[in-house]
């Protein structure tokens, strides 16, 4: 921490505001919002900042995927001349009906961009993301002091497949705030006992390619089958077919994970259906091996429907549904949110983590790599969890789990410290 303020003293800070945080974090569990729709959660933020001297913008992210208004919100907290550091948390929840049991569990029901009724949870963290960022809000506007420059805080609406991190670069966020030198960002996981925490230099998670295909038939009869073009068939040989390009069409030193995970067609056992639809994902660290995969897709699809002889009116059709950038920690900002982190929770609470195959946006806020960005792991299992299931070999749950339950009050303990930290040391930028 900066070295004007005592260990002692901030400690101190972190502990008073820790039981007001973990009420807000029980709230926002208790009420979560599923992507687009993060509307009380992002007045409550704007609210907060709003409350501790932050210049706060709201409304900031109208949505190009969805007809959803925008709940983003930029505040400024602006303290003389220096370094601009940028925090981001996500707000959105997800639709899975929770089953942790406990006291403050969601009851909430919401309507999915599908238009069909869901239980809502944050099974992801989220709800510690915000909780957290509140919580160094807090302490740096008490230490303003301490540090000169502008931090600027960020809640952003939907994570969760929603483009909410580009939807508020194409609203134009970085124009409520000066550009910052340097963007950092948490993630909540049960992979760590809480209180600790995990770095990587360099690839940290990969990016996210999410991709619609729409194989297109000819319906007809179930009992005359050669009087169509059976796209039920064609959907089941491209899935078979997908299945080789990851294997085959690049090379092993490139990680990439390809998955369908959705198929959708036809509504009765005597009817060939004239179209099938198709959900797809795309995982890889490299631009390049992601835009070859995607070729691939379209190249396969294609192919499937020439030998069934498609007519050309009907070939598939591929969209891009959402594509959002790896997250490349910039090796020498790592490093020292990683001492930060060292300082703030201790040398034995901090590790050294492998790069995942999982996905988040955070990756847009660098702008194609013009602004040094870090995102780390912020443990949150019960140490006797956590220790129960290293011995037993038997998983916590995970992400996006109806059991995904973070332990409170030493999460947030430790996120608030170890991010200010880090937000505090970068100030002494020059």
């Amino acid at each position: 921490m900066n070295d004007q303020v005592t260990s002692g003293t901030f400690t101190g800070m972190v502990e008073a505001e820790l039981p007001s945080l973990a009420a807000i974090y029980r709230q926002l569990h208790a009420q979560p919002e599923l992507s687009g729709q993060e509307e009380q959660t992002s007045a409550l933020v704007a609210a907060e900042l709003r409350a501790l001297g932050y210049t706060v913008t709201e409304g900031v992210g109208r949505y190009r995927n969805y007809d959803w208004p925008g709940y983003g919100v930029v505040a400024v907290l602006s303290n003389g001349i220096g370094p601009t550091v940028l925090l981001r948390a996500d707000m959105d929840a997800l639709p899975v009906q929770e089953k942790t049991g406990l006291p403050y569990a969601s009851q909430v029901k919401g309507t999915y961009r599908d238009g069909n009724e869901v239980p809502v949870m944050h099974a992801c963290g989220h709800d510690i993301h915000v909780t957290v960022l509140l919580g160094v809000a807090r302490l740096m506007a008490r230490l303003r002091r301490n540090w000169q420059g502008s931090l600027v805080l960020v809640a952003q609406p939907g994570e969760e497949g929603g483009g909410g991190a580009d939807a508020m670069l194409d609203d134009g966020a970085y124009g409520y705030c000066p550009k910052p030198d340097f963007a950092l960002a948490l993630h909540s996981t049960l992979h760590l006992k809480a209180g600790s925490a995990g770095y990587a230099p360099g690839n940290f998670m990969a990016s996210l390619c999410e991709l619609e295909v729409v194989v297109r038939g000819v319906g007809s009869h179930g009992s005359a089958p050669e009087c169509g073009k059976d796209p039920v068939v064609m959907a089941a040989q491209l899935v078979l077919a997908l299945q080789t390009v990851v294997s085959r069409e690049k090379s092993p030193r490139e990680p990439a994970v390809l998955s369908v995970g959705s198929i959708h067609g036809g509504a009765a056992s005597n009817v060939i259906p004239d179209e099938v639809v198709l959900q797809l994902s795309v995982r890889t660290y490299d631009d390049g091996v992601r835009d070859r995969i995607v070729e691939s897709v379209r190249r396969m699809a294609a192919g499937v429907a020439l030998v069934a002889g498609v007519p050309d009116d009907r070939s598939p059709l591929v969209k891009v549904k959402v594509s959002h950038p790896a997250i490349y920690n910039d090796p020498e900002l790592a490093e020292r949110v990683a001492a930060s982190l060292r300082l703030a929770l201790g040398s034995g609470n901090v590790y050294r983590s492998e790069p995942k195959m999982v996905s988040e946006d955070f990756g847009s806020w660098s702008l194609e790599g013009k602004i040094p960005i870090c995102m780390f792991w912020l443990g949150a299992a019960a140490p006797e969890s956590f220790e129960a299931s290293r011995k037993s070999g038997m998983p916590l749950p995970s992400h996006h789990s109806p059991l995904f339950a973070p332990l409170p009050e030493p999460t947030i303990r430790a996120g608030v410290a170890g991010l200010a930290t880090a937000a505090l040391d970068l100030f002494k930028t020059t």
